[in-house]
């Protein structure tokens, strides 16, 4: 679609051109739903339930890592708990609900391609020029994010949620749609977070944040991070650092993106 074209286009153009985008999104969530729900082994054997096996890479890592140091709070998940599933349709609705967010995990990049080519004719030619390679990074920065969340995170949350108790009297046995539930938010989450440079970029974009306004709350930012982290790992300074580091590096990345954006700003003013 031209810019032309754009400009002409009506408010119902736009619309029912919105709506053919949104259903490209959802027919490739769809297809490879289907492909997570006929592959229903290897998402729930090899990769939801994993985390809380003691043969888990992370487990094994943090389990070689309280051999070396002698810090057994180091030692996470060495004792595997039983799931269990309480309602009669409980399995049935948790396969096809873990199905559908491993579709939207999968085709991630296809749905910002998508909104990428809705958005593109809206904007100038040297602004499209400045966002290539945006669907890639963009991307990379989600799956990263993913793969953070699954490998450090969760398997501290589960470890520590797991294992939990405010009492002897109270036994933990974990509902499988519990379990699921913390697993897929905080892997989703993580991918959301590790987007921080690219809402950074888009607010500078529009002014809505600057850098000095970053570094003002800076503080504020590595202070949250590390309660965050002290809530979800085991007490000990090593979990928290692993933790904490991703989180700060991204922020202090957003701090520069910002500060770019801001001197070619004022470059552009000064020429005027």
């Amino acid at each position: 679609m031209s810019a032309k074209k754009s400009e002409e286009m009506s408010f119902l153009g736009h619309l029912e051109e919105l709506r053919w985008h949104i259903v490209r999104s959802m027919l490739a969530v769809i297809v490879l739903a289907i492909v997570a729900f006929i592959f229903n082994d290897i998402v729930f054997d090899t990769i939801i339930l994993a985390p809380k096996s003691p043969e888990f890479w992370s487990n094994r890592m943090m389990a070689t890592m309280a051999d070396l140091t002698g810090i057994e709070s180091l030692r996470i998940n060495d004792k595997p708990f039983q799931i269990i599933n309480i309602s009669m349709a409980g399995q049935f609705s948790t396969h096809i609900r873990v199905s559908l967010i491993a579709g939207l995990i999968a085709s991630f990049p296809y749905i910002f391609y998508e909104v990428w080519r809705f958005i593109s004719p809206a904007l100038h030619e040297n602004e499209k020029q400045h966002s290539r390679g945006s669907i890639f990074f963009i991307s990379i920065l989600f799956f990263l994010g993913v793969l953070f969340g699954y490998y450090v995170i969760t398997p501290l949350s589960v470890h520590f949620l797991g294992n939990y108790n405010v009492s002897e009297e109270v036994l933990n046995q974990i509902n499988l749609r519990s379990y699921i539930g913390t697993v897929t938010s905080v892997t989703l989450a993580c991918g959301i977070v590790f987007e921080l440079p690219v809402i950074i970029f888009f607010l500078s974009k529009v002014g809505l944040v600057t850098p000095d306004g970053l570094k003002k709350y800076r503080r504020h930012a590595i202070v949250g991070t590390l309660l965050l982290s002290a809530i979800i790992t085991p007490p000990d300074m090593f979990s928290q650092i692993l933790v904490s580091i991703p989180i700060i590096i991204l922020y202090e990345a957003g701090i520069l993106i910002s500060g770019r954006i801001q001197r070619k700003r004022e470059k552009e003013l000064a020429r005027r």
